[in-house]
This record gives structure tokens, sequence and C-alpha cells, in this order.
């Protein structure tokens, strides 16, 4: 009987552990084949949205964490070690990049508007992300210091990323009324407008060779679907229920649907050969009826031409904003898994398997 209780037990307490922080306390799953030498990089707080210098050897990321209220921009070498603020500590920011050459960064930032985080959205409204208008895209150099505004206006602009020759950026504004995607040159001249359809368009990325663009998308069909996108964008918000994962060619031309899959994929980057996309989906996720938790979202890889679709990990929680190293050799990304707290995301480096 004692030995039954302890067995009992032991099995509770594994439950309760599952239970609070809805994973199991491991870094890698045997079923991740792609993925070899998994390390973890974060050790607590919200850290998300890492992405490599163009030499390889530095990561630029952000980061809720010791106690701020909202997100700053962090640098790290890409074994975890010399973390460093590189945004000034005001408002909050999102979607860092290095520039070529690697002095100098690329994020969004609402500083101007105010010091303060700005107000988080209205969740009687359901799950919805802010778009928020006080978003300005800045240039700054690798330490932080010489910020320079590239966008001025009552819009929001963010989610900017480079093109591999270092001459473009491709960004995300509502400058005409809509979520669309956007080019501009390095120095904030030359802006072009890529999409035009109503709905959302955003996480841009250049393909290795820099002819095309990958991108997450939501075009609402019905008259309600299409009501609800634009009341919710007048209140600076949309709904990410369902993204679709697009591909077209650099100049906005040639746009064609990747993935059909009716979930919430985003957060899409090319493999390094260019043939095919890595991006998160909750598309595997199978929910019981009645259960009530957050969709678990994976990583998966497809071609471009929307065959393939193959699943990469296999944690029971989030895995998302994959980029591959410049090389090809290493992927990193954001993840719950092994987290100290609930709530923490931590970010991942690992080998990658061909």
């Amino acid at each position: 009987m004692q030995l039954r209780s302890k067995v009992g037990f032991l099995f509770i307490l594994t439950m309760f552990v599952f239970n609070v922080f809805g994973q199991t306390n491991t870094v890698a799953h045997e079923s991740e084949k792609r993925l070899k030498n998994v390390k973890q990089l974060t050790f607590g707080g919200e850290n998300a949205e890492a992405y490599f210098s163009f030499d390889g050897k530095k990561l630029i990321f952000q980061s809720k964490r010791d106690g701020n209220g909202c997100d700053r921009m962090y640098t790290m070498n890409i074994d975890g070690s010399d973390i460093k603020q590189v945004s000034n500590g005001k408002g909050r920011v999102t979607c860092g990049y290095y520039l070529r050459g690697d002095k100098k960064i690329v994020y969004a930032s609402t500083h101007a508007a105010s010091s303060e985080c700005p107000i988080p959205p209205d969740r009687s409204q359901g799950y919805v992300w802010p778009v928020y208008p006080t978003y300005e895209i800045y240039t700054a150099n690798a330490d932080g210091t010489k910020i320079k505004a590239l966008t001025k206006n009552n819009a929001y602009d963010a989610e900017a990323t480079l093109s591999p020759d270092g001459k473009t950026i491709v960004f995300t504004s509502t400058r005409d009324g809509d979520l669309d995607i956007y080019t501009m040159d390095i120095n904030g001249k030359n802006v072009k407008r890529l999409t035009d359809e109503l709905g959302y368009n955003g996480g841009a990325f250049f393909s290795p060779d820099g002819k095309q663009i990958v991108y997450r998308a939501y075009y609402p069909k019905t008259e309600a679907e299409i009501a609800r996108y634009k009341e919710l964008l007048a209140k600076d918000m949309i709904e990410p229920a369902v993204f679709e994962i697009w591909v077209m060619n650099a100049d906005g031309s040639n746009k064609r649907q990747v993935t059909d899959l009716n979930s919430a994929s985003f957060a899409p980057f090319f493999t390094p050969d260019g043939k095919g996309i890595i991006f998160s989906t909750d598309h595997f996720d199978v929910q019981t009826p009645g259960q009530r938790r957050q969709p678990n979202f994976d990583l998966a890889v497809i071609n471009v031409d929307g065959s393939g679709l193959e699943r990469i990990t296999f944690n029971e929680t989030f895995d998302g904003f994959p980029m591959f190293s410049p090389d090809g050799k290493k992927l990193v990304f954001a993840s719950n898994r092994n987290a100290a707290n609930r709530g923490d995301t931590n970010l991942f480096i690992a080998d990658w398997v061909y």
C-alpha cells in the first residue's frame, strides 16, 4: 500500500506539473527528427522573433523581461551569451532585424508617441492582436545608439525585414487604410505598395535570392467576415483565427496561395534552397470537444507549390517564429517548451537535419 501510495502521489504530481506548465520538461522531443542538438538560449519571460545577423553570429529579438511592462529589443550571441538591450526602454517594440553588414538594426517602436507601454487590446472582443498606429519603423546602430525614424505617420508601420542584398526593407502598414505589405529603401524612401486586397497581409520575408516574398494573409469573404474585420481594424485590432501562407514576386506580381489549411498559419520563412517554406501553424492541433485551452502551434515545412507538408515540432504548446541561419545549418525558434513558469516563451537553437 505504501508503494502504491507513493506511485499515486508521483502520478498526481506529474499531472499537476503538466497541467500547470502545459508541457513536459524537455527541450527536445523524439519525433523531431529534423532538429538535432536543441539548445535553450533564454530562461524566463516572453522572448520571441529571434532573427540572425547576416554573419550568423548574433541574434536580435524582442523580450518582455526584468519587470518591463512590454517588449524591449535585445541582441545576443547565438550561444545565448552577451544579452544586451538595444532599444531605448520607452514604449513598446517589435520585429527587430539586422541590416546588411550587421552594424545597424531596424525595428518598430511606439516610443515617439509615449514613453509608456501602449494599452493592451480589449479582450472582450475575443482573442485579438493589437495593431498600434503609434508604431513607427526606426534604424539604429547595432548597440542601439543613433535612432533614426524611417516612417512618421498616424498608421501602423511594423514587421520590417530586409532583402538579401541589403537594399530593400519590406514591411506592413495601415497607411492606406488596410493592412498591406510595402517595400522601401533602407533610408525610408521610394515606398511601394505590394498588396491591395481587403484583409491582413504581413510577416513578410524575402527569399534567399531576393526574387520572392513570403507572407501570411487573411482575406474576409462573407459579409459577416468583412464587417468583423473592418470593425476590429477601426479599433486597431485584428483577429488571428485563420491565416494562410502566400508568396509573390518581389515587385508584388504573381501572388499565389501556398497553404490551404483553414488554420492560423503564420511566421513563414524560406528554406535555404528557396524551394520550401517553414512556418508555424495550429493545423495539427486536435481539440477535444468541450475542451478549453490555448491552441497548440507547431512548426511545419511545405514546398512553395503547396505540396509536401511536413510537421517539424511535436511540443504540446507553442512553437513559432522559425528562421534559418545564413549558412542554412541552424534553426532558431521560440517555444513554450521547458518553461520554468507558466506563460514563459523562450528561444531555442538547433542543428537542421536535411
